[in-house]
């Protein structure tokens, strides 16, 4: 035990590896679960792309950890093997860090979109580089001083400093979170980051204490080993647990494989429970005419799904599908804050922000106005972005008799 301690390749230390390579093995099973086997579509609207950041820091976490503490037997003869390569920024700022700030970005999100009832004032890609600040300012003053000696490990302040940086992020996570702890989310928001808080806590509290001694004790053969095996495996325990407790997205399953994550909702009305009322009933006759307004007819939903359908296969159908959101939105009682914020933010992020899945064609003062919103609850949050869109569809003027008799005749074949 005595040369491994400080060369590495004890057995150990193969047996900490491969149960890291496994926990990586699970994380990329688990991202590519849904999309291999619920066949979920990838999506460009939301903050998914914190996700697959968050799957690119645990793997550089890992990976640094190998590389920095001597797991296996190897000299440092590159540069690219340097311990301020893996010690200082992948384990840093683009494993650690990276991976907790993932995590305030969405409860950040949270806090703006349920407590404040607005978008937050920045954008999430924005705002992750700043929440990442503090570790960047730390692995260049690193840089400079150079503090690191060749096994990669501080001298006690230093060891100190990374320390309270560690548990600095940890406290964002929980002063975020106890400011959205009254929300009564549908879709266990708070819970699973009330999870992530508990595992993180537990899990960096055995990680900082390894991380002590094996900084610490560099005499100490046998506690080398040991807290050099507790390092690795704490990481790995994160990694994967923090990654299978989702910040809940309702219809997406990109971030978990539980039970209550397949897909069980075709579209967000009904995952939010919004009852569908008399008037657009599919059942009962077909009371309409070829002569009334186009805004009208779409009151009525037999005729406005034949239209969506007609309409995604000759013209851009995007239109007829955000007036039926937002049709499911105004459903809402304009009291029910959570419910309506969930339905906006949903709508929003398909149709409103620019390259959205299905970004409709208003002008770009009515897109400001909904984006700038102070209140995502306001009942006429998307009245005007509703009247041009109607408008748009009236200009067809040629076109709107022939195609609203050829719709109402394929209603009235469905209905008979």
């Amino acid at each position: 035990m005595g040369s491994c301690a400080v060369e590495g390749g004890c057995p150990s230390d193969y047996i900490a590896v491969t149960i890291s390579g496994v926990s990586v093995i699970l994380l990329l099973i688990r991202s590519a679960f849904p999309f291999l086997f619920h066949k979920v579509p990838p999506t460009k609207g939301g903050d998914i792309w914190l996700v697959w950041i968050q799957i690119f820091a645990s793997v550089n976490l890992i990976l640094a950890m190998v590389m920095a503490l001597n797991f296996l037997k190897f000299e440092r003869r590159h540069w690219w093997q340097s311990c301020y390569m893996w010690a200082g920024w992948f384990e840093g700022p683009l494993g650690f860090g990276l991976l907790m700030s993932c995590r305030i970005v969405q409860a950040f999100k949270l806090y703006y979109l349920f407590v404040r009832r607005h978008l937050p004032p920045i954008r999430s890609y924005i705002f992750l580089p700043l929440v990442l600040l503090p570790w960047l300012g730390m692995v260049t003053f690193l840089h400079l001083k150079k503090p690191l000696n060749p096994r990669c490990h501080l001298q006690t302040r230093w060891v100190t400093a990374i320390v309270i940086l560690h548990a600095l992020y940890i406290a964002a996570m929980i002063g975020v979170t106890r400011a959205i702890q009254h929300i009564e989310f549908r879709f266990h928001e708070f819970k699973d980051l009330l999870k992530g808080i508990i595992v993180s806590s537990i899990v960096v509290g055995v990680w900082i204490s390894s991380y002590i001694l094996n900084q610490v004790q560099d005499d100490v053969k046998w506690l080398q080993v040991t807290s050099r095996f507790m390092l690795l495996l704490s990481a790995s325990i994160l990694v994967l647990s923090f990654y299978s407790i989702s910040i809940s997205q309702p219809l997406l399953s990109q971030m978990s494989l539980r039970k209550r994550d397949p897909q069980r909702f075709k579209t967000m009305g009904r995952a939010l429970g919004i009852p569908d009322s008399g008037l657009l009933s599919q059942r009962g006759p077909l009371d309409v005419s070829p002569d009334e307004p186009l805004d009208k007819l779409l009151h009525n939903k037999i005729f406005r799904q034949s239209f969506m359908a007609f309409a995604d296969s000759c013209l851009a159908g995007e239109s007829v599908h955000f007036y039926d959101e937002v049709n499911e939105l105004n459903k809402i009682p304009v009291d029910d804050h959570v419910r309506r914020v969930y339905m906006a933010r949903y709508i929003i992020d398909k149709y409103i922000v620019e390259g959205a899945a299905m970004e409709v064609n208003i002008s770009h003062r009515c897109r400001q106005e909904i984006l700038a919103t102070p209140d995502l609850t306001h009942p006429d949050l998307f009245k005007n972005a509703v009247h041009e869109l109607i408008q748009l569809m009236k200009t067809v003027q040629l076109r709107k008799r022939l195609l609203v008799v050829d719709v109402l005749c394929q209603v009235q074949r469905r209905v008979k």
